[in-house]
This record gives structure tokens, sequence and C-alpha cells, in this order.
């Protein structure tokens, strides 16, 4: 138990030296890296990749992986502004959207958990598929005429000084930190990831547990495609290309294992976090966008040497599914 404490805690506290450390450099180098503008517009630009990322916690806790999540941020933008363009007010066609996202993750679901299809080709054949469903639910071109005038408060209003993006995005960690952490759906989540036989054989339905990860995932990125629609004032079907990049990256540098059973939502925050940071203080130093591409390959594979490293030296997390299922 002292072990994975002291793994669990060695991991955050070095995650979050990394944030400092790059804050740090960025501020240094540009001084329009520490201003209320850029923080805030780092914060409402990665809130998108930080709600999906919520959701894919759980489901790469339980070793499973999503990689179409960009392609449905593309059609439930497209579905949404296509809604809205026809008349539907702002509401129900958000909620519509959101069900879209939802529905490919049960359709992922279905795949990896009914037919047993490997996670990165049955996700790999929707990333394609959902793309062109987008293309052609759009009509091959952006929609952007049509729109009202409030088409753009979701993803560009504020709740007072704080973006609307962005209150969405704390309202979502502080519910999912809650799940994973309070609840039986959180326990079952690490248990599976820890060994999906000795959940099995503990009574819990690990199919039933897989589908609804899938489904919540699917629905946060829905969520996140109609927050982008509408900061676009577009639905766009080219949009999210390399979002499930960002939203791998974060999860794996928040702590979450290549091997299963261990992360947390809190680190996965601060892995989003790391990857805004690092993606505007490029930006900010005119760093081409081709070597932004190598250097978060490179802060990929590096987060992956992390966790085996920890493992190395015996600090691994996993195999703590007698400890969580008793609790349950």
């Amino acid at each position: 138990m002292n072990s994975r404490l002291n793994s669990r805690y060695l991991q955050r506290f070095m995650i979050i030296g990394i944030l400092l450390v790059l804050c740090v450099v960025f501020a240094v180098m540009s001084e329009e890296f520490f201003t209320y503008i850029n923080i805030r517009n780092i914060l409402r630009q990665q809130s998108m990749v930080a709600i999906t990322a919520a959701g894919a916690t759980f489901v790469m806790i339980t070793t499973g992986l999503d990689i179409s999540v960009g392609s449905t941020i593309a059609l439930s933008g497209v579905v949404f502004a296509k809604l809205v363009q026809g008349g539907m007010p702002l509401l129900p066609a958000c909620l519509i959207a959101i069900l879209v996202g939802g529905i490919v993750g049960l359709i992922n679901a279905s795949m990896i958990v009914g037919a047993k299809i490997n996670p990165v080709i049955a996700t790999l054949g929707s990333m394609y598929a959902v793309r062109g469903i987008a293309y052609l639910v759009a009509g091959g071109t952006t929609i952007a005429n049509g729109l009202p005038k409030n088409f753009n408060v979701l993803g560009r209003g504020y709740i007072g000084p704080v973006p609307i993006p962005v209150v969405i995005m704390i309202l979502v960690y502080i519910v999912f930190h809650f799940v994973l952490s309070r609840t039986l759906l959180g326990k079952y989540t690490y248990a599976i990831g820890g060994n999906k036989e000795t959940a099995r054989l503990s009574g819990i339905s690990v199919a039933k547990v897989m589908v609804l990860l899938y489904v919540i995932t699917g629905l946060l990125t829905g969520l996140s495609g109609t927050i982008m629609a509408s900061r676009l004032t577009s639905g766009n079907p080219q949009i999210g290309t390399g979002f499930e990049f960002d939203v791998i990256i974060a999860v794996f540098l928040g702590g979450v294992s290549t091997t299963g059973g261990e992360g947390t939502i809190v680190g996965t925050f601060i892995g989003a976090m790391i990857v805004g940071v690092l993606s505007n203080g490029l930006n900010l130093l005119g760093v081409d966008p081709f070597y932004q591409y190598i250097i978060k390959g490179i802060v990929l594979v590096l987060a992956v040497m992390l966790d085996m490293a920890l493992k190395g030296n015996g600090l691994s997390l996993k195999s703590l599914n007698k400890r969580i299922l008793a609790k349950s």
C-alpha cells in the first residue's frame, strides 16, 4: 500500500513539476505567456481536449482505447450546426449532437466488447467511417450560413470573467473525479484494468461496465464537438484531425498506465494542461507546426518511458483488485 501511494505521489509531483517548468520557461522566453488573456485562451482552447480526456481516462485505465474521438468531434459539431441551421433551438440540437457521440461510443463498444475486436482496430475503423459520415451530413462543405447569432455562445460566451467551455470543463472534472474515486463504477474500472478475469470472477459485469465507459467517452466527445462547433461558429467535417493524439498524450502524461489499472482524473487534467501549455508556448515562440508534431511525439514516448521506469523500480500501482473489490 505504501509503495502504491509513493508511486502515485511521485508521479503526480513529477507531472506538476513538468507543468511548472514549462510555464517558467515560456514566461521567460515570451512576455505574452503569463498574461490573463493568454492563460484564459489556454484554458478555453484545451477545455475540449480535457473534457474528452476525462472519459478516455476510464477507458484507458481498463486498457481500452478510442482513437475515433477526433472524427466524433467533427460529426457531433456538424450535426449540431445542421440541426440549428434547420431551425431547431440550440438546447435540443446540442443534446442530440451529444447523443450522436454516445452512439459512436456504443458502436465502438459493440465491436470491442461484443465482437472481441482489438480496440485499436475497431476505433481506427470508426475513425474513418465516422469522418466519412461527417462529410456526408455536411454535404462535403462547412456549415456556416444560416446559423443564429447566439450559436457561438457555448464556445465563446462567458459566465462572469470565465469562458463557458472552462466552466463546463471544471464541472466535468468535479463530477468524474467523484465517480472515479468514490463510486462503484470507479472501483470496477480499476479492477477491470488490473485483471479482467479476476474482476469477472468477483462478480463484476465486465462487458456492461466496458460498454458504459465507451458510451460515456462518446458523450463527452460529443459535448466537446458542440463546444468546438460553437467556438468556430460553423460545423466543419475537417476539424478534430489529430485531436485523439492530444487526448492520448494528456491521459498518459496524467499517470494512466499503459498496462491498465492505474490513473486519476486529477492527473489527466494536469496532463491536458501540459499539452495546452506546450502548444501555446511553442506557438508564441513561432515554432513551426511540423516541429510541434515531433515534440509531441517525443513527449508521448517519454510519458510511456516514465510509466515503465516507475514499474522497474517496483513502484507499480497495478494488481490492487483485492483491496478495491473488498471495499465495494
